[in-house]
């Protein structure tokens, strides 16, 4: 990891295993365009949205209430020069007991400023992690992208394009 990764901290007061679950559940707070298994080591699940993005990504580290790493195989943007500008890179959680609180620390190891999309993927990402993962953690209850529908004002304003 680089001190440009993006990164982001959410500091809650539930229980590591809680904070695990909602990850894990990648329908209930990204999208509902997921298909396949997002739980275990060495599954791979694709996400889309519209023609705007789509990925296939593959946990390649999970270590149950403690750290859970996905690796981007391949990418696609419609909206950058370098449509799979992601790929390679790897979207990490990472959960600690700080006293009586747990950290989740989420950090996009290689989205760096280089990137094209940098701007609109922080902001996206900041949202997701957030809002929507916080809510689904709060309250059971996401806001993940619907079938084909955007969530954030960036996928909105990508959509149209």
């Amino acid at each position: 990891m680089s001190a440009k990764d993006f990164t982001t901290t959410l500091l809650m007061d539930h229980s590591p295993e809680a904070v695990f679950n909602a990850i894990t559940n990648v329908r209930g707070w990204w999208s509902e365009e997921i298909e396949g298994n997002t739980t275990q080591l060495n599954e791979v699940f694709n996400y889309h949205y519209e023609d705007v993005h789509r990925c296939k990504i593959k946990l390649i580290e999970v270590i149950p209430n403690q750290k859970i790493v996905w690796l981007i195989e391949e990418n696609y943007f419609k909206f950058t020069e370098d449509k799979k500008e992601w790929t390679g890179t790897k979207p990490t959680f990472e959960i600690n007991k700080k006293e009586d609180k747990t950290e989740l620390r989420f950090t996009h190891v290689g989205l760096v400023p280089d990137y094209e999309c940098f701007e609109i993927c922080r902001d996206s990402w900041t949202n997701y992690i957030q809002n929507s993962l916080k809510n689904l953690i709060t309250t059971g209850k996401g806001q993940p992208n619907g079938k084909d529908k955007p969530q954030t004002e960036n996928e909105k304003r990508l959509s149209e394009k």
